[in-house]
């Protein structure tokens, strides 16, 4: 077999293997494959760094969990929504979960790649946010560390970037080998890199699952959406910034609405 060809069937199987859906298909209908090249652990080792990072900043400038009565606040909430991540993956229930809250103005919050929340303030006084508009932004949150969003734009960026080529050699290698080549792309791609449309979507859809398991109103992330946007009319907050318009969203939110009420209710009555 030719070198062209033999490198070009290492290709093929090495983005075969490595296609594969992180999440279990459920109410909200998300079961798109993704391509996952890079090992999870690495992925998590990276986002890890960068959250203890983050607290010992915020630490240091006497912003983190300023507010003991939000934390605590937003803490219930996350732990409600984290209860119910095994109807997703299994696995998430075992995550090493944790929850903060940084006193800052924008309108943002982030669930880092294996479970570390970072709540804003701003969320919760810049826009007065019920218990239930706050689980809808947690709730998209965790789904994108669920669906392991950030190790997929890695892949995606670690074919762009070195391309098919420099893949090929890597796929007769150890996963350690090519664990250090995605490592070396740094912090940019994991951290910088904005989620994509599609991304969002699915973070919407299973954070308002989410939500309604674990008893929270899913009308919520309507309401929710409208009062971020309305908040900053000229551009859009961070937190909202690759999201698909708004009028796209909110009428996909409206039409799953009724698909989980069921479970809101359920969770109501227990």
């Amino acid at each position: 077999m030719s070198l062209i060809k033999t490198t070009s069937v290492a290709v093929m199987c090495a983005l075969l293997s490595a296609c594969a859906s992180t999440t279990n298909n459920s109410v909200s209908g998300v079961q798109r494959s993704q391509l996952l090249l890079l090992p999870t652990s690495t992925v998590n080792e990276m986002s890890s760094q960068s959250y203890t990072e983050t607290l010992q900043t915020a630490k240091k400038n006497n912003t983190l969990n300023a507010d003991k009565a939000l934390l605590n606040r937003v803490t219930t909430i996350s732990n409600r929504l984290i209860a119910q991540v095994g109807v997703f993956r299994p696995d998430a229930a075992k995550w090493k979960w944790e929850v903060n809250v940084e006193k800052n103005d924008q309108l943002n919050a982030y669930c880092m790649p294996g479970g570390k929340i970072m709540v804003f303030s701003g969320l919760a006084e810049k826009l007065n946010a019920t218990d239930d508009e706050l689980a809808a932004v947690i709730g998209h949150e965790i789904a994108h560390a669920l669906r392991e969003h950030g190790r997929e734009r890695m892949s995606q960026a670690y074919i762009q970037q070195f391309g098919l080529q420099a893949l090929a050699t890597v796929v007769g290698g150890t996963a350690g080998s090519m664990a250090a080549q995605g490592a070396g792309m740094g912090s940019q791609l994991l951290f910088s890199m904005p989620n994509g449309r599609e991304q969002e979507r699915e973070a919407d859809r299973m954070g308002l699952e989410l939500a309604a398991r674990a008893g929270y109103n899913p009308e919520a992330a309507v309401s929710l959406w409208k009062k971020m946007m309305a908040a900053n009319k000229e551009a859009p907050p961070e937190f909202l910034s690759t999201h698909p318009s708004s009028e796209n969203r909110i009428k996909d939110l409206q039409a799953l609405t009724p698909k989980v009420m069921p479970l809101y209710l359920a969770a109501k009555s227990k």
